[in-house]
């Protein structure tokens, strides 16, 4: 049987609260089924507008540090990151069809592997897709590499620049980039991105608009596509159902 802590609650993620009052009550959970086979929990966090009844389950990456580490203190489901544009965003891939997962960066098929399995038990036949944002994407590239054709599909956001050497074209896994055309961040630049695109084919999205402060490498900057994660979600998830 599976280890299942639930938190149902409204998703208040500062930037992103307003995400989950449009899309009406969402549900949370610390999930603590997915293993490594020497037993060790793989946590993760499943956000879902239930009952679901997924096609599709998004896994999503932070950026910057990579830790999420969620876990359980005084009864609350706590975490990192959730500033980073995919955490504070995640209930705005939750749909009828689909629900998303959010865990650790890790480029580790053993441990993204521990997570597809799980999901594979709970929501079988549902297609995979793994998501990464800014330093996050070294994980996603290399996991397109390592699980090609184990899940349905890589989406990496604001890459960083090493996308410019990812050939996709021998790639079974779907692939997709997407791109905020004035990222100001000096290690994702959007020429890399689009080089990619024009040398390899790969799928590319590329993103105007919003509202950048601070740090441009940080998530609410254009590199974090603050104010326009409702926008830039619907095209990743519109992608997404052409599968």
């Amino acid at each position: 049987m599976w280890t299942r802590v639930v938190a149902a609650l409204w998703l208040a993620l500062g930037c992103g609260a307003w995400d989950a009052r449009a899309q009406g009550r969402v549900s949370e959970q610390l999930i603590t089924s997915a293993h490594y086979p020497g037993g060790e929990v793989v946590p993760y966090l499943l956000t879902e507008q239930g009952p679901a009844h997924p096609r599709y389950v998004v896994v999503l990456m932070p950026g910057g540090s990579g830790r999420l580490e969620p876990e359980m203190r005084e009864g609350k489901v706590v975490f990192k990151g959730r500033g980073n544009f995919l955490i504070r965003s995640r209930a705005l891939f939750t749909d009828a069809d689909m629900v998303a997962i959010a865990t650790d960066s890790t480029g580790s098929p053993e441990r993204m592997g521990a997570i597809t399995d799980d999901v594979a038990r709970r929501f079988p036949g549902a297609r995979v897709y793994v998501i990464g944002t800014s330093r996050s994407t070294l994980s996603t590239m290399q996991l397109a590499d390592r699980m090609d054709g184990k899940v349905a599909g890589f989406v990496h956001t604001s890459s960083m620049s090493g996308i410019a050497r990812f050939d996709t074209r021998s790639l079974k896994s779907r692939q997709l980039i997407v791109h905020h055309k004035n990222d100001g961040c000096y290690v994702t630049g959007y020429g890399t991105a689009l080089y990619n695109h024009e040398q390899f084919g790969t799928a590319f999205i590329a993103v105007e608009g919003g509202v950048s402060q601070g740090d441009p490498c940080e998530a609410l900057a254009y590199h974090g596509y603050n104010g326009i994660e409702k926008e830039v979600i619907g095209k990743i998830k519109a992608w997404i159902r052409q599968d």
